[in-house]
């Protein structure tokens, strides 16, 4: 009955926490992207990707590092308390919100893994772009298969289709797939499939948002001027006219897979290139983030005992 009333408690402030903090996210995600507008597109894409993760982070750690040890050193092991409605309920709930994610992960894994076979079941080795292999897709295969695509997760590599290759320049072929290779070094899949893993109702923009920052953060890394920056979008012009047969597979990227309006935007923004796009920003040294993270868990370390007491207090209001 111990463990059974600790894992209900512990699952009940899981989803308390990751429900409020994924509410809070989705209401006010808009406002951490307009603050980062003077930033370079990439770091807006990792900025919103992180904000994404945040309630899963937040609701995990709070979870491990508070609830569960304030349950195991403070809550009497002899005392049998009957388990309340609310954390049972909300115990089944967490159960289920972490069952459906897993779920939804492995269906999309599948499903990608299927499609990707099928497209390379007759592939072809092409020129290998840095340490990313490139596979031409044989020309029957390659009618269902988007023009270009980053596929795989743990052995990632660009799938090329005939009609591209044969579409395209040198010079275009060459940036389109730079813009590929952009996103396996970004693990722009992976990313993908972890946002399978924390679905959550209305984070359907945020999660629009990030994949078209992805895009633009790619097309940046894939040029690096103005005479660059037209060969990719004239590559993205010729290729928008290919119309696959299929869909893209949900952990692939595409170069081309975005609504119109964000091609449109990607085109006018390679046409407009500016060099600025290449100035980094300052960086950081890493000696602040160390010592903020030491401060804190300096602060944490002496005030511990007293919020684990404090969760303890919580989850025995929360059982009653």
């Amino acid at each position: 009955m111990f463990a059974a009333r600790g894992i209900a408690v512990s699952l009940s402030v899981f989803v308390i926490v990751y429900g409020i903090v994924s509410l809070a996210v989705s209401l006010c995600w808009r406002a951490g992207q307009r603050h980062s507008r003077p930033y370079p597109v990439r770091r807006i894409a990792d900025l919103l990707f992180a904000m994404r993760m945040f309630p899963l982070v937040t609701a995990a750690v709070i979870t491990a590092a508070f609830t569960v040890p304030s349950f195991l050193l403070l809550e009497p092991r002899a005392i049998d308390e009957p388990l309340g409605y609310v954390p049972l309920v909300l115990g089944i709930g967490g159960a289920l919100l972490g069952i459906l994610g897993i779920a939804n992960a492995g269906i999309a894994l599948r499903s990608a893994s299927r499609q990707i076979s099928r497209w390379t079941s007759a592939a072809q080795p092409a020129e290998s772009c840095g340490a990313v292999p490139v596979i031409r897709i044989s020309p029957v295969s390659a009618i269902t298969l988007p023009a270009m695509t980053a596929a795989g997760i743990l052995r990632p590599r660009v799938l090329l289709s005939g009609a591209a290759e044969s579409l395209l320049t040198a010079n275009e072929l060459q940036t389109a797939l730079n813009h590929e290779v952009a996103h396996v070094r970004r693990r722009d899949n992976l990313k993908r499939l972890l946002l399978r893993l924390v679905a959550f109702p209305g984070m359907k923009n945020l999660e629009g948002a990030w994949l078209e920052a992805t895009e633009m953060a790619a097309d940046d890394a894939a040029v690096s001027n103005a005479c660059e920056a037209l060969d990719l979008a004239e590559a993205l012009i010729k290729l928008s006219r290919l119309t696959p047969l299929e869909p893209s597979a949900v952990l692939t990227a595409a170069l081309i897979h975005s609504p119109a309006s964000v091609m449109n935007a990607r085109i006018e923004r390679l046409i407009a290139w500016s060099d600025e796009r290449l100035v980094s920003l300052p960086r950081f040294s890493p000696r602040y983030g160390l010592g903020a993270a030491l401060a804190t868990l300096a602060l944490f370390a002496m005030t511990y005992s007293q919020l684990l007491a404090g969760v303890h207090t919580a989850t025995e209001w929360l059982v009653r």
